[in-house]
């Protein structure tokens, strides 16, 4: 897959946004105070990450003011409305998605925006769930014959990830989610992930911008605020997903516990061999049809380059 842009995909996308390359993006955080210490990044970074806080500074510091303003005009416009309708004001969380590939470091963006937002007054409680919980218990996959497919759209509860947020965006008071264990790589029963009327809702997924399944369906990224798509060349995502799988063999890997126990032992050649048999049979073919397809329903698109830096921020136009 060759690295195209948006902005290479046809007049239509060059018209939507605006590509902002990493200088100039760089360049929006000046008088901006760093929020974060080098110990706190490294706490937020996940397996195979390279987050540094030249990276913080430059890129997500900036995104996280724009996120906030965001939050802040969404508010207000709701209390606009409210009085216009002379309702009480019900302004309910700014629910922000972000999507991407498996590997391309959405996750470790996803918790770093968390901490980044919850620093500014406009924003100072944000919650962070993550759509694992939402993938149908191992036991319901077997029953349909998609254990092969965890992780594309059809092995989420698609619905029930939608009622969640419908009742995060209704304003009410206690919103639960199903909780997902990558150690046992399954859900936890009786277990659950509760949000509770936050400034700032974060939901991030592989496939959190997927379209409606059909027109009288509702897609849980049409009740998002803001949504963050993570951008990278599939061959640099390879590389990404092969060595945080050899890394994962000394760390998450070696618990006994762990669902993925089996890999420990495995030598550097064979670890490489499988992780690249699940990228290719798994991972890319979702990637191509499911995820990148996705791609020009975001609101912001993050640019990484080979080193996981980021290198140009393409943002929707107004």
């Amino acid at each position: 897959m060759s690295a195209q842009t948006l902005t290479d995909e046809g007049p239509a996308s060059r018209q939507l946004y605006r590509e902002i390359d990493r200088a100039d993006w760089a360049r929006l955080a000046a008088g901006m105070a760093q929020p974060l210490t080098e110990t706190e990044v490294v706490q937020i970074r996940g397996i195979g990450d390279r987050l540094d806080l030249d990276e913080v500074r430059d890129v997500y510091l900036p995104l996280s003011r724009l996120l906030s303003l965001y939050a802040r005009a969404t508010k207000r416009l709701g209390a606009d409305t409210a009085g216009f309708l002379q309702e009480p004001d019900s302004t309910t969380p700014f629910v922000v998605g972000v999507a991407g590939s498996v590997a391309v470091g959405k996750s470790t963006i996803a918790r770093l925006l968390r901490e980044l937002m919850s620093r500014w007054s406009d924003t100072p409680r944000v919650e962070l769930v993550t759509t694992d919980g939402f993938l149908y218990p191992n036991a319901e996959l077997e029953r349909r014959g998609l254990m092969g497919r965890k992780g594309f759209p059809e092995s989420y509860d698609r619905r029930a990830l939608v009622q969640f947020v419908a009742d995060i965006k209704s304003g009410a008071p206690e919103v639960r989610a199903p909780f997902y264990s990558h150690m046992k790589y399954d859900i936890v029963p009786d277990a659950r992930v509760t949000v509770r009327r936050p400034d700032v809702v974060i939901v991030e997924g592989l496939n959190v911008l997927q379209p409606p399944p059909s027109p009288n369906d509702v897609a849980v990224s049409e009740l998002f605020d803001f949504s963050i798509y993570v951008d990278a060349d599939a061959g640099d995502i390879a590389q990404w997903y092969q060595d945080r799988f050899l890394a994962l063999r000394h760390a998450a890997f070696s618990n006994p516990t762990s669902f993925f126990n089996v890999f420990a032992d495995l030598t550097d050649e064979q670890a490489v061999e499988r992780a690249m048999g699940f990228w290719n049979d798994i991972n890319l073919p979702n990637l191509e049809e499911n995820v990148l397809p996705t791609r020009h329903r975001a609101t912001l698109v993050l640019r990484k380059g080979p080193e996981h830096a980021v290198e140009s921020v393409l943002l929707r136009k107004l």
